[in-house]
Parts: structure tokens; C-alpha cells; sequence
């Protein structure tokens, strides 16, 4: 019954306007500050740390707006999945930097889209495979019948969908190869087992994933990062240069210029970034303990 209760209620969330939908994010994102929840210790931590020239006040303003913010993803990922091209397409109101994608992609060499957990990144896949293949990594989720319908919705169109493992990777450096798309969640903590180094995001030390710079450096592909940021009426589409650092040949510059890449995005629209996660955790010995538990 619990495995099936939550995609129940995301497709109950898929027939609902738009507009509804975010209506009732937002008040569950005021809930969420109201209880002082632990998502919401977490976020304003994040935001004290990213923002310490904010004074308290604006620091608990933008820590409820960003409750409110990824509530609203949460709650439109039902439609996303749910719908098709079209009706995201529809819903996909302005663009900025369209063409510099197309470019990429027409130079042949491949391109590796960093695409942080900033606005609604269920968008951005469906978008990026309108332009060209798209081959993305999706680790499975616990829960099999909400695994089923994410992965369902995120399969559709012109994805692929690589496990999180060797073969995925092969998988991504392949599609690199053949001068198509990779998409990349830049901004999740590595696990032990994957490559990882400690860099600076948004000047607070965090332990960043190698494999971006793997990617490039074997490959020689283009990189850019792209999001959608909600707007009125639905989606506005950004796709922006990533920092020149990421390309350097040095692991520890380029794992820099991945997390300058990731804060770019996050500065143009910062309520809309998952501050809900603890980006600053699994920190060696000497590093300072951010959060209560990590």
C-alpha cells in the first residue's frame, strides 16, 4: 500500500492545472517553515553558509521561498512525467541561450549539459531531447512502483537512461563520441565509490564529482549548463556558457570551474535551487561538521 500511495498521488498531482499545482506547493513549502522541519534547518544552514552577507532576516525570507520553490518542483514532476512533448513544449513560455546549445551540438563534438537541481530539472531533459539523443544517468529509486513511474516519464521521447555504474559511464562517453548529448546532475555528493575531490561551491568547501572532468578531458566535448526556471504561466529555458576552468587539464581547477558553472545558475534565480540537500556533508576529519549529522 505505502509503495503505491506516492505515485497514486503524483498522478492524482499530473491532472491538475498548472497553476493549481503550484498553488498547493507553495502552501506546503509554508508548512514545511512553519513546523521548523528538518528540511528546513537544512536549507537555511545552506543559505547562512552561501550567504552570509544576507542579514537573518533575508536569510529565513529566501530559506521559506526555497521551501516553497522545490515543493512546486516535487509537485509538477507528476505532470512532466505524465505528459507529453507537446503539452511541456506549450509549457515552455521563453528561452535564452537555445541557440547556443544548437551550436554545440552541430560542431559535432559532443556535449555534456550541466544541469543542477535549480528550477524544475525535469524539464530540462525532455528539452535537451528535442534538440539531439540525450543519454543521462538515473540511479534507482527504493520505492519499485514511484521507481516504475520515473523512470517511465524520464525514458520517453529521445533518452536513454545509463545505470549508475561502469556500463553508464561507458554509456556516456559513447554518446559523447558520436557528438550527441550527456546530461549530468553536477551538484549531488558523491558516494565512496565514485571519483570526487574537495572544491569550493559558492566559497564553502564541498566534495565535488571528477567525473565531469574525466568526461572532457577524454572526449573533448563542449559543455554548457542549462535550467528551467518557473515563471508565470510555466517554464523559462536558460542555457549558459559553463566557467572556462572546467576545461583545464588539472583535476582540482576543473572540478572548480564545474561548482563556479553550478553557482552561476543558482545566482540568477536563488530561491529556485534545492537548498534542501546537505551539499556540505562526507568532509574529511579537518574540515569544519556543517550540519548536526552528517
Amino acid at each position: 500500500m505505502k509503495n503505491s500511495l506516492l505515485p497514486f498521488l503524483f498522478k492524482c498531482f499530473a491532472l491538475l492545472p498548472l497553476s493549481w499545482v503550484r498553488f498547493l506547493g507553495q502552501q506546503i513549502g509554508h508548512l514545511t517553515w512553519a513546523l521548523n522541519s528538518r528540511p528546513a534547518k537544512i536549507t537555511l544552514r545552506n543559505i547562512q553558509l552561501c550567504f552570509p552577507d544576507l542579514s537573518p532576516f533575508e536569510q529565513k525570507k529566501l530559506a521559506k521561498q526555497s521551501l516553497q520553490e522545490t515543493a512546486k518542483t516535487a509537485l509538477e514532476a507528476g505532470a512532466i512525467w505524465r505528459n507529453s512533448w507537446q503539452w511541456l513544449e506549450n509549457k515552455i513560455v521563453a528561452m535564452e541561450g537555445d541557440e547556443l546549445l544548437r551550436a554545440k551540438v552541430a560542431a559535432g563534438k559532443g556535449v555534456l549539459v550541466l544541469a543542477p537541481h535549480h528550477g524544475n530539472w525535469e524539464v530540462v531533459a525532455p528539452y535537451l531531447a528535442s534538440v539531439a539523443h540525450l543519454t543521462a544517468m538515473y540511479q534507482p529509486l527504493g520505492n519499485p512502483e514511484m521507481d516504475k513511474l520515473v523512470l517511465a516519464g524520464r525514458s520517453k521521447l529521445n533518452i536513454s537512461m545509463a545505470p549508475t555504474n561502469r556500463k553508464g559511464v561507458m554509456m556516456l562517453f559513447k554518446a559523447l563520441q558520436n557528438g550527441t548529448i550527456v546530461g549530468i546532475l553536477p551538484d549531488q555528493v558523491p558516494d565512496k565509490e565514485s571519483g570526487s575531490q574537495i572544491a569550493p561551491f559558492m566559497n564553502v568547501p564541498a566534495l565535488t564529482m571528477t567525473l565531469v572532468h574525466g568526461l572532457i578531458q577524454r572526449t573533448g566535448c563542449a559543455v554548457c549548463s542549462c535550467y528551467a526556471e518557473r515563471v508565470k504561466g510555466g517554464f523559462k529555458i536558460v542555457v549558459i556558457e559553463a566557467d572556462p576552468a572546467i576545461y583545464n587539464e588539472d583535476q582540482l581547477t576543473s572540478v572548480t570551474g564545474l561548482n563556479a558553472s553550478v553557482a552561476a545558475c543558482v545566482k540568477r534565480a536563488p530561491a529556485q535551487y534545492q537548498w534542501e540537500y546537505k551539499r556540505f556533508r562526507r568532509l574529511p576529519e579537518e574540515y569544519p561538521r556543517f550540519y548536526k549529522e552528517n
